[in-house]
């Protein structure tokens, strides 16, 4: 077998014969597969299937009902369930051509590089396909970001938020990753020095359907790109960081329309409280909530230890405002401060512990957690 092709998708039903054809014309005399690796809550599924049985290359489906990782998950699960050890990763809605997958294996063949990527930003690629100017904007933003928080690893690689490029899985830790967003070229270049080349392609507009992207997905980047640079305590910060802020700005508007302080400290760090859950849940702690329980439970126990951190943290405002003279709004953000450390080891140790290992009472630190400190 040459080649793997594989292609995560969610929902790409009017995409996939077309997909289907497009490679197999691209790479004629070449032993390929095609491996959908789905997420669909549509008729994806059996419009594969269906393809598949007419299809003149083996077209294997990977339908997955618990979709852990979200497209990063799809792509690894599919790098472990590939023929081969050269797969291409390609989108599931023909922005990515077939026709350049040619030139991404002729150029592993030559057998100086682990990864080879198609850019849109070197000569002769282009970013056309994007939707509009704004897309294009944060595009060429999110990748001048990217490479200037990883300057060692990503010197050679002109377009580390493409989706589409071919890896030599010899080269790769597959275990090693921890998938949590759709930028999975830029996980697997961040946690392992690799020899990278390139090649051109031209970005094309949808062949049918509508984008996914959307501003959590965004999120769910700046989580990912924070967390491979600075670990997930500094992930962790972030969001507790914009909950603080947002918890400020509530409580100085409720104090401006005549609130007192103590009453708008309360109202805000509830309001906080549960946004900064969501944030955890699907951000932060993503790669942990499968073995950690269920999602009411985990509410449940970061919900009470933050009432309980707030219900002390509002009578040391009371006594900074009253016996320290400080500023009410100040004396709230000192101890929002205060507080952080102990809530990152509690949600860690505690809310999003592995089950098993909380059953059991093991003293220890939670492997993606030990993986963090280790970094």
């Amino acid at each position: 077998m040459d080649l793997t092709v594989i292609v995560p998708t969610f929902n790409e039903g009017p995409n996939v014969a077309e997909l289907v054809r497009r490679t197999t014309d691209a790479l004629p005399g070449r032993a390929i597969e095609i491996l959908f690796v789905d997420d669909s809550t549509d008729d994806t599924p059996d419009i594969i299937r269906a393809v598949a049985a007419q299809a003149s290359v083996p077209v294997r489906l990977l339908h997955r009902d618990r979709p852990v990782g979200g497209l990063g998950g799809a792509v690894v699960d599919g790098i472990r369930a590939a023929a081969s050890d050269f797969c291409v990763v390609m989108d599931g809605d023909l922005q990515h051509p077939p026709e350049v997958i040619a030139e991404l294996l002729a150029r592993a063949e030559v057998g100086d590089a682990d990864v080879i990527v198609a850019s849109r930003y070197i000569a002769g690629g282009t970013s056309d396909g994007l939707a509009n100017a704004v897309r294009t904007l944060v595009s060429r933003g999110s990748t001048l970001l990217t490479k200037a928080m990883f300057p060692r690893k990503l010197h050679n690689c002109s377009d580390p938020m493409t989706g589409f490029f071919l890896i030599d899985r010899r080269a790769l830790d597959v275990e090693d990753l921890r998938p949590r967003g759709f930028k999975i070229l830029l996980e697997i270049l961040a946690r392992k020095q690799m020899r990278v080349a390139e090649v051109p392609f031209s970005f094309a507009p949808r062949f049918a359907g509508e984008s996914k992207a959307s501003f959590s997905q965004g999120m769910r980047f700046l989580t990912q790109l924070t967390m491979l640079r600075f670990g997930r305590m500094s992930a962790f910060a972030l969001v507790g960081g914009l909950g603080a802020v947002a918890n400020l700005l509530i409580m100085w508007g409720l104090t401006a329309v005549g609130v007192q302080y103590l009453v708008a400290a309360v109202i805000a760090s509830v309001i906080t409280i549960v946004a900064n859950f969501l944030a955890l849940e699907y951000l932060v702690f993503a790669d942990m909530r499968e073995e950690s329980g269920l999602m009411r439970h985990r509410f449940v126990k970061s919900f009470t230890f933050n009432g309980i951190e707030a219900i002390v943290r509002i009578p040391v405002i009371w006594l900074l405002v009253n016996e320290a003279h400080i500023q009410s709004v100040v004396a709230a953000g000192l101890t929002l401060v205060a507080a952080f450390v102990i809530r990152f080891v509690f949600h860690a140790l505690v809310v999003y512990a592995p089950k098993k290992a909380r059953n059991a009472q093991i003293a220890a630190l939670p492997e993606p957690l030990e993986d963090e400190l280790a970094a």
